[in-house]
């Protein structure tokens, strides 16, 4: 539970935290994806692989941390509580950036998917700050309006990222090993997303984020701590109804369920 200075401020904190779920969705996806290039045969799939990655965190994740550094941050900044916590944020910032460029110039799979897989670390550990300590205080100044700091700044809303539209930073289907590549749904190393440990408030969120990096005919495994017939409707909304679902477990332990975009 937020306490905000109004209900503006508090429907404005929920706002970006399910984007950051969406972002945190979406990294997780490539981060899967690069991993299961990197020990493919050949590194199958790797040169696609990174540059949808490299689409998806120059074109959305890097923005949202400018923006916040432009917008957020000096607002957290003025609370002496935040002062320093906002430094190290920064100071965060530039590890991702450095993380992305090498990410950008790893010659070898497997240490672009071992950089990959830090920045996800990072950028997890990171969020979690940003949701628990910095937005509940900015929220709670009544001298300051989080909703007014929001205002038009897409990048931190993600208004931009509702629906498919990113073709770019598609994640590509990589073979698995030993695979006869005809086809079958048994031949590609598909995304898992196993969202049974993530915090229900934010568990549609990382899962619509993780879709959003699928591309037309590939498919994410979910993993449910219950049959998600609420998350599945919109999904399906959110898709344009281009969602083809293919049970694979149902409980009573998990269920797993493969998404496709159709």
């Amino acid at each position: 539970m937020v306490l905000a200075s109004d209900a503006d401020d508090a429907a404005a904190v929920d706002a970006v935290r399910q984007h950051h779920a969406e972002l945190a969705g979406r990294l997780g996806a490539h981060v899967d994806a690069l991993l299961a290039a990197a020990t493919a045969h050949g590194g199958n799939g790797f040169p696609q692989a990174r540059t949808a990655a490299l689409a998806f965190l120059s074109g959305y994740l890097m923005p949202h941390a400018a923006a916040e550094e432009r917008a957020l941050y000096p607002a957290a900044a003025r609370s002496e509580r935040l002062r320093l916590l906002v430094d190290a944020m920064v100071a965060e910032h530039r590890v991702l950036e450095g993380l992305v460029e090498e990410l950008r110039s790893a010659a070898e799979p497997a240490r672009a998917a071992a950089t990959s897989a830090a920045l996800r670390v990072l950028f997890d550990t990171h969020l979690s700050k940003e949701n628990d300590l910095v937005l509940p205080v900015v929220a709670a100044d009544p001298h300051t309006s989080l909703t007014g700091i929001l205002d038009g700044m897409h990048e931190l809303l993600g208004e931009e990222a509702h629906g498919h539209g990113h073709a770019a930073e598609a994640v590509p289907a990589t073979p698995a090993k030993g695979s006869c590549g005809c086809g079958g749904h048994d031949d590609v190393d598909i995304p898992v997303l196993d969202v049974r440990a993530v915090p229900h408030a934010i568990r549609h969120a990382t899962v619509f984020g993780a879709f959003d990096a699928i591309p037309d005919g590939g498919s994410l495994m979910l993993v449910a701590p219950h049959d998600p017939i609420p998350l599945l409707r919109q999904l399906t909304a959110r898709a344009g109804g281009g969602v083809a679902v293919d049970y694979e477990e149902r409980g009573p332990e998990a269920w797993r369920l493969r998404l496709t975009r159709a």
